[in-house]
């Protein structure tokens, strides 16, 4: 920063000396005194406030504006100053210090336009004057500058507002630097931060552009001199002097006509002419998103982390591992570009993996940063310490109390929590529009309402302040409880991710509440409640590891007087639906799901039971038990026959039809599908209790279609329904979705596109650890490889497959591996093998009711018994002819066909050719025109041989 110019011939005398500030000297009886630079400033600087107390703060802001200096420095100037005028010499006093407050010129001050005997001379023009340094490289702040810039230049007068540490500064300097040769390199930056005394701003000002303050009213000097003045001024940090500031600015503003006016504040300085930049903390990747290396790089949080982390002397090399570890580090810390640079700085001595542990048990607010850093600047705590000194008393109150809140919140909510004695709705309002103007709460518009958030650093210290209320917290927790129960009977009608949104910015709410009910001084009966409340929403985003962890917790501490409440049956039943995802078919999902749907009964809760008939079906569905899966689902029908609704109805014709198709009795599965599909209360089949049914119907139609012979509706519908269920950001449905149209792909023939949707579902489910999901995955990725010719491969991978699904209790897809294991030993030569396990899989689908498979199942032993060293021809024609009049009954056409074209070949070879001719081409009929999979193509090739 340069030293301020003089830019008048006036004198000012004192004792024995005058000071021409014009040409910076101090004469003692016409001799001039050896004064340094900043000694001369000291004094210029004491001078315009005569007889007034100036604390050492102001007196460094004034005499290193922008610059952070040591307050040893300032000592040591005021020593050289006292020494060079003698002061307390032979009675002499000019400067007195007042311990602890500052220092206080004393002498009486005369003034002259001229030294005597002199004429006046000319004005000086103002000379430049430089800027602080510019940051080497700006990170994500190029589209800020453009358009500040762009502003600056047509409206003349732009604050840039954001909380502390956001960057506000360096964006300013940067765009100064920018424009110099705009202004002619006329830019007079003055850093306001070191001033405690609001009457200081104007003599910052006048300091800075070298004219003299010593008069009561120096505004109309300042104006004068500025009128016809072409440049631009820089305030920077405006808001613990805003009183000032604003209306100088403005005055400048209006009477300057070529200033322009760039000012950085943590609030508008709201004034006539001012346009308000926000500037936004740098942009982060967004939680749970699955980020590599590459994706990293394109954001600017990521890019300002890794550059101070390397300069600090850290070696990091960014790729996919690390990447998501950085990312929550920049998440956590909000963007903050002062806290990325603070925790970048820890990288080097504790590692990144330590650093981001560290950022997750509480955010250090006493990290340290640059030593040329202002002081409000050197730590979080120091910065939020500044900001918070700002505050009236019933701000910090209010501010304070909004830290119970974790992520974003409503006004209504604000208004629930907050108030008590001490803070009305008035005073709430008041207070919440002038933190959000402090930039201390941020605003964001979800969906049709405006959210509220702190910054994460601004929670964790207001939190140190003063931790939690009981009061407080267990409002926080009584509003969250009857949101969720409100939030709850919406969910039918909000189908789509961007709608649900405006629900799940709450979660972050509840999940601190429920912290909070079972901690050490919580209360559980409100954690209770609020759980079985909490548990649909947990469902309807997958978030199955934390539904299981809350409904556990809540069931340790329900007392025996809530036993069979409905708080009780609602977090029963999430948590065996948790259970049956996360650890497949155990015994303490069945007997949590069995206790949820017997509370239902005895309440005579007939729409709970009718959900709960539907897990019910789902678990023996997955445990293999077809029968009893569909006992339930009729059992649903005549419930929800009972309660009439069309949406009931949809939800029980879609069980029906999912077990109807499971169990081979195709036609009827079509009828009852069709109806789940598109029938009337089909768009509100609800997704609360962990599935979207009328989705689960239309991923089993897809099926059903396929297999009678329209395979071009099939793909369409399943592309349609996994479409949706994507659209939806509900992986449970999405998996389900995927793993049905995997199952028309493989049937296709088309193992790519089998390949490409089952490694969707594979990262689906790892996400959410749906375990057996998993296992189901490899399963599929085994098969693929035994149709690609990797029948060893294959072979392995679904053993361990199907090992795994057998301990898991999940049994639902263990018979197709099998048929897919057999053609793998065939393929291997091992023939024993594949008919004991087709003998095994036959006996299993005959007990548990899978009858979808079975003309399969009798396909695939006709063709082990001619793969015998001694081929059985003519049992293996009777098989394939039981797998063909099976399919015929059952009206599975594409099993049908597959029969045929095994059957074909067999008469084919036994001389009966005409027969085979004419059994195809009756196979291939009903076929919907245009139909082409691997099974067609094969039927096709066969007849030509014919």
């Amino acid at each position: 920063m340069t030293e301020p110019a003089g830019t008048t011939t006036g004198t000012l005398s004192f004792g024995p000396f005058s000071v021409t500030p014009h040409e910076r000297l101090v004469t003692r009886d016409g001799v001039v005194l050896p004064l340094g630079a900043k000694a001369f400033d000291t004094l210029m600087a004491l001078m315009s406030r005569p007889n007034e107390v100036v604390s050492k703060w102001d007196l460094m802001a004034l005499v290193w504006p922008g610059v952070t200096v040591e307050e040893t420095n300032l000592r040591f100037h005021v020593a050289a100053l006292r020494k060079a005028l003698g002061d307390g010499k032979d009675g002499a006093r000019y400067i007195t210090t007042l311990s602890g407050r500052g220092y206080c010129f004393v002498a009486p001050i005369s003034q002259t336009d001229g030294a005597p005997g002199q004429r006046p001379g000319p004005r000086l023009e103002l000379p430049p004057v430089k800027l602080p340094n510019r940051l080497q490289r700006m990170v994500g702040r190029a589209d800020a500058i453009a358009a500040v810039s762009d502003k600056l230049v047509t409206s003349r007068f732009v604050t840039i507002a954001g909380p502390g540490g956001v960057g506000k500064t360096a964006v300013a300097v940067a765009i100064a630097h920018d424009l110099l040769e705009t202004f002619s390199d006329a830019a007079h930056f003055v850093d306001l931060a070191a001033l405690s005394d609001p009457d200081l701003v104007i003599t910052s000002i006048l300091l800075m552009l070298g004219l003299p303050a010593q008069t009561d009213d120096p505004l109309p000097a300042l104006l004068a001199h500025l009128r016809d003045k072409r440049m631009l001024l820089i305030l920077d940090n405006c808001e613990h002097v805003i009183a000032a500031a604003a209306p100088l600015a403005a005055e400048i503003f209006h009477a300057a006509p070529h200033v322009h006016i760039l000012a950085t504040s943590r609030e508008a300085l709201r004034v006539e002419g001012e346009q308000v930049y926000r500037l936004a903390p740098l942009a982060v990747p967004p939680d749970g998103a699955a980020l590599t290396a590459a994706a990293a790089r394109t954001y600017p949080a990521l890019q300002l982390f890794l550059e101070r982390a390397t300069s600090g002397g850290a070696q990091i090399a960014l790729d996919d591992a690390n990447a998501p570890v950085i990312a929550s580090i920049c998440r956590k810390l909000d963007g903050m570009a002062l806290a990325i640079e603070l925790a970048a700085g820890r990288v080097e001595a504790y590692g990144l993996t330590q650093t981001a542990a560290l950022l997750d048990e509480r955010l250090n607010l006493l990290w340290q940063g640059q030593r040329t850093a202002p002081p409000r600047q050197k730590t979080l705590q120091a910065t939020l310490d500044w900001s918070y000194g700002l505050l009236s008393d019933r701000e910090r109150i209010v501010l304070r109390r909004l830290a119970i809140f974790a992520g974003h919140f409503t006004l209504d909510a604000a208004l629930e929590v907050v108030p008590d004695a001490r803070v009305d709705h008035a005073h709430l309002f008041d207070a919440v529009d002038s933190l959000v103007a402090k930039s201390m709460v941020a605003p964001r518009p979800i969906g049709a309402m405006m959210r509220y958030r702190l910054l994460d650093t601004t929670r964790a210290y207001l939190r140190e302040i003063e931790p939690d209320d009981a009061a407080l917290a267990a409002r926080h927790a009584t509003y969250y409880r009857r949101w969720l129960e409100q939030a709850g009977l919406s969910w039918a009608t909000t189908p789509s991710a961007d709608e649900r949104a405006v629900h799940f910015s709450a979660l972050h709410n509840v999940r601190a509440a429920l912290d909070w009910c079972f901690g050490a001084n919580g209360d559980p009966g409100i954690g209770i409640a609020l759980a079985a409340a909490a548990a649909p929403i947990f469902l309807a985003m997958s978030l199955l590891i934390e539904c299981r962890r809350w409904s556990e917790r809540a069931l340790q501490t329900i007392a025996p007087s809530s036993r069979g409440s409905a708080e009780e049956m609602h977090i029963q039943a999430a948590l065996g639906l948790t259970l049956m995802f996360t650890r497949g078919g155990s015994e303490a999902a069945r007997s949590a799901l069995s206790r949820s749907l017997a509370i239902a009964e005895a309440r005579g809760d007939e729409v709970n039971q009718l959900q709960l008939l539907g897990r019910m079906h789902i678990f023996h569905e997955r445990m293999g038990e077809f029968d009893a899966a569909l006992g339930y689902a009729q059992q649903s029908l005549a419930v929800a026959s009972s309660l009439g609704d069309t949406a009931s109805i949809a939800l029980a014709h879609s069980l029906l039809g999912v077990s109807l198709h499971l169990a081979g009795r195709h036609h009827e599965a079509l009828k009852m599908l069709e109806v789940a599909w598109q029938g009337p209360g089909t768009a509100r089949i609800s997704t609360v209790y962990g599935f979207d049914h009328r989705n689960r119907a239309g991923i089993t139609l897809a099926r059903e279609l396929w297999l009678q012979g329209r395979p071009a509706d099939a793909l369409q519908l399943a592309q349609q329904t996994v479409t949706e269920a994507a659209e939806m950001d509900h992986p449970i449905t999405l998996c389900i979705a995927l793993i049905w149209a995997v199952s028309i792909a493989l049937w296709s023939g088309d193992l790519d596109g089998a390949e490409a949707s089952i490694d969707r579902f594979i990262a689906h489910a790892n996400s959410r650890s749906m375990g057996p999901y998993l296992a189901v995955g490899r399963g599929v990725k085994g098969e693929l490889a035994i149709r690609r010719g990797d029948a060893a491969g294959g072979v392995e991978t679904i053993r361990t497959c199907l090992r795994e699904l057998h301990e898991a209790g999940y049994e639902l897809l263990t018979t197709t591996f099998d048929i897919a294991l057999v053609q793998g030993l065939l393929a291997l030569g091992r023939i024993e093998q594949g008919a004991e396990l087709i003998d095994e899989a036959t006996r299993l689908v005959d007990r548990s009711g899978d009858h979808l498979y079975m003309p399969e199942l009798l396909r695939m032993k006709g063709r082990v018994l001619l793969s015998l060293p001694e081929p059985d021809a003519e049992q293996a024609e009777a098989r394939f002819m039981q797998a063909l009049d099976l399919s015929r009954r059952n009206g599975a056409k594409a099993w049908e066909l597959r029969a045929a074209i095994d059957l074909a070949g067999v008469i084919a070879e036994r001389g009966r050719r005409d027969e085979a001719r004419q059994l195809l081409q009756s196979a291939l009929e009903g076929f919907a025109e245009g139909s082409a999979t691997a099974d067609i193509r094969a039927a096709d090739s066969l007849l030509e041989t014919l």
